[in-house]
């Protein structure tokens, strides 16, 4: 190396794409924190305290509740390469890009995978699973109740009724819905679940929330094969995260300070709180968007509160407008993925960054990006959004 790089001084952003999303100063703050050793006895009490409100914030008493060191991903290929053995028949839902992951991420650990295809912008018809499955028993069930890809909300309840009808588990992938969405687990009869930091919870990405059932962890003491992952074996970590404290791996000690804070910011807002403010700033953002004559891709009863789709209209160059709103606004939203690719804006509204300030600056900016193309929409948006407010 002819010369050492000078130190970093990165631009300050606002976050609006699908991840990541805005950090609170107060999780900096946490991950600023002096380093502890993994061992050390005041670390184990910040892990106990990061299992107890993750369990209070994903709805849930299981004891197998943890957060796993890596992103989002990590926490889905956790969840299958624990419960799948090679030959396991698992039925997946897909209707988006992680729907399609989980397929791969199966295949891979050897599972007999069926996929239940779904168009991409729509909630999965829990219709489609039961003919895929064509009436055979199923080890797993899986799908996505908040598909970043498309902006869908998926209802959990008539897939869970489709996985008792297979004799299956059922596995959820709650990563852009922890934190900005009431989750209920144990309500919702899920037997395994995945989040991430970088999402609602308002964290830098790099851990990834798990939860196991008593009947999923009753499946992992069963296994008559060893995890395909050394690094993601649950029957291993979880003697470190239980009262055995046997070390695995190190802990990605500040990350977990990162979290301990955001999830005590979830749980001192109130989920109830803080799902009814995601609920609003999206409204007035999809009522903005309407005004200025965008339409969203979904329809509003499967709409993704945290994350809004929208096409781009004809003759607008999708990736033209996202680089004029990071280099004259400092904003970034998303562009789609696979069948959206090119016709789609996603727009998140996370955790610190779901605020009516945000929501203002992306329809301001939008109308003034779309205008230096030579199609200026209708209205910028403003009053429409306002309006939700004062109503």
């Amino acid at each position: 190396m002819s010369q050492i790089p000078k130190s970093l001084s990165p631009t300050t952003r606002v976050l609006m794409g699908p991840g990541p999303s805005p950090t609170a100063p107060s999780v900096y703050e946490a991950l600023s924190k002096p380093t502890l050793g993994h061992l050390d006895p005041e670390f184990l009490v910040v892990m106990d305290e990061v299992r107890e409100m993750q369990r209070a914030v994903m709805g849930t008493e299981n004891e197998l509740t943890m957060p796993m060191s890596g992103t989002g991903s990590a926490g889905m290929e956790t969840c299958l390469v624990n419960l799948i053995q090679p030959g396991d028949k698992v039925l997946v839902g897909v209707n988006g890009v992680f729907g399609t992951r989980m397929v791969d991420v199966a295949r891979r650990a050897g599972a007999i995978v069926t996929e239940a295809q779904s168009e991409w912008g729509r909630a999965l018809d829990p219709e489609l699973l039961r003919e895929a499955a064509d009436g055979k028993q199923h080890h797993l069930v899986c799908v996505v109740h908040a598909e970043t890809s498309t902006g869908v909300l998926q209802e959990v309840a008539p897939v869970r009724e489709v996985a008792d009808e297979l004799g299956a588990m059922f596995l959820l992938d709650c990563v852009t819905s922890v934190g900005g969405l009431r989750v209920s687990l144990d309500e919702w009869g899920v037997d395994a679940a995945y989040s991430g930091t970088q999402k609602c919870l308002g964290c830098p990405p790099g851990l990834s929330p798990v939860s196991f059932s008593a009947r999923a962890h009753a499946a992992l003491d069963a296994r008559t094969e060893a995890v395909q992952s050394w690094y993601l074996d649950l029957s291993m970590i979880a003697n470190y995260w239980g009262s055995e404290r046997a070390y695995h791996h190190t802990a990605p000690i500040n990350m977990i300070y990162g979290l301990h804070e955001a999830l005590r910011l979830v749980l001192e807002e109130g989920i109830d709180e803080r799902e009814a403010r995601h609920r609003l700033h999206a409204g007035a953002l999809v009522a903005g968007l309407e005004a200025m004559g965008l339409s969203p891709r979904v329809p509003e009863a499967e709409r993704l509160p945290p994350l809004t789709a929208v096409s781009v209209p004809d003759g607008v160059d999708d990736a033209a407008v996202r680089a004029h709103l990071l280099d004259h606004h400092n904003l970034e939203i998303g562009g789609g993925l696979g069948p959206m690719k090119g016709n789609t804006w996603r727009i998140g509204l996370m955790g610190a960054g779901a605020c009516r300030e945000n929501v203002d600056l992306c329809l301001r900016a939008l109308h003034d990006a779309m205008t230096a193309q030579g199609s200026a929409p209708r209205s910028d948006g403003v009053e429409a959004a306002q309006a939700v407010y004062a109503g």
